[in-house]
């Protein structure tokens, strides 16, 4: 006699189907390969020799292996790790920066005694829809805060954005019970210690979202550099991959600066490989961070909670 199982709601609700669940993995397999598939093609091309890339174009495996790219790049390490450091100091500075006034932000907005709460509200949220456009924000940035040519033009024009701090709001106002400020407020905590003592701990997820924001954001920017940096030295490294994209000439114009001619530069560069290559080298860094944040979503499924 077969025994019936007999399934709950919830249960039932849950179940998944196999043919569901297998087209779920070839739905979720073709979205991995239109991830991964590129930096594949990216790293092969960085890979090959100049001369196959011109014979016979890009190809998932390389025809003739070639470290000269990457070689290349290290002759030219002075202009390299200049634009690097740059780069890092950039998304350090300016993602510690973001995180702090973001999140701060938010939580003010979210508190329900800030008698200004909805006036600041929209003013946070019509800049998101209604830009001021790049002339007004290029005026104010060069004459007013004098940033032209300063590392902190890389920084500030990108500290705060309205979508991160409408995140962080709503993070604070669904998530952090009033009950837990209110205690502290009778115990004589001052609204500083509360937010650096009592809510920062706690909102590990939401830092760490917009850190990732924030994150990505600075060391893929190259646009700050193009509208602000007319210095090379302060160049960071995606505006020298954006400078040698444009224009494959660009390190040969500054073959000056490392004792070598433009001529014997121009002959010998691997030019599409060294493009790849510098590709590779803004990827890698980015890549590895990720992991680190990726833990703190899951534990903001049971903090927050108010203990009895």
């Amino acid at each position: 006699m077969q025994k019936l199982h007999y399934q709950t709601g919830l249960e039932k609700f849950n179940r998944i189907r196999n043919s569901t669940n297998i087209l779920y993995h070839i739905l979720f397999i073709v979205l991995s390969l239109i991830c991964i598939l590129p930096v594949i093609l990216i790293l092969s091309i960085s890979l090959s020799s100049e001369q196959c890339i011109q014979d016979y174009g890009y190809h998932f495996i390389p025809q003739v292996f070639s470290a000269s790219s990457y070689t290349f790049l290290w002759r030219q390490h002075t202009i390299l790790f200049r634009a690097l450091g740059v780069s890092v100091f950039v998304t350090l500075i300016g993602t510690a920066i973001g995180v702090l006034l973001t999140t701060s932000m938010g939580y003010v907005l979210s508190r329900p005694q800030y008698r200004l709460k909805n006036f600041m509200t929209w003013l946070v949220f019509i800049p998101m829809v209604f830009n001021g456009g790049i002339v007004s924000s290029y005026f104010i940035n060069t004459n007013f805060l004098q940033l032209r040519n300063s590392v902190w033009a890389y920084i500030w024009p990108l500290a705060v954005n309205s979508f991160n701090v409408i995140i962080c709001k709503t993070f604070f106002k669904s998530t952090i019970p009033d009950s837990i400020v209110e205690s502290a407020k009778i115990d004589g905590a001052t609204q500083l210690t509360i937010y650096f003592r009592i809510i920062l701990p706690i909102s590990l997820p939401v830092l760490a979202t917009i850190g990732l924001f924030l994150c990505f954001g600075y060391w893929n920017d190259w646009f700050q550099a193009l509208l602000y940096i007319d210095n090379s030295t302060l160049n960071s490294l995606q505006a020298l991959l954006n400078q040698i994209m444009n224009n494959v000439d660009y390190l040969s114009r500054n073959a000056a600066t490392l004792g070598i001619s433009s001529a014997e530069m121009a002959r010998t560069m691997p030019k599409e490989g060294a493009r790849m290559a510098i590709a590779v080298i803004i990827i890698i860094p980015i890549a590895c961070v990720y992991p680190f944040f990726q833990r703190y979503f899951i534990s903001g499924l049971t903090i927050g909670a108010v203990k009895g």
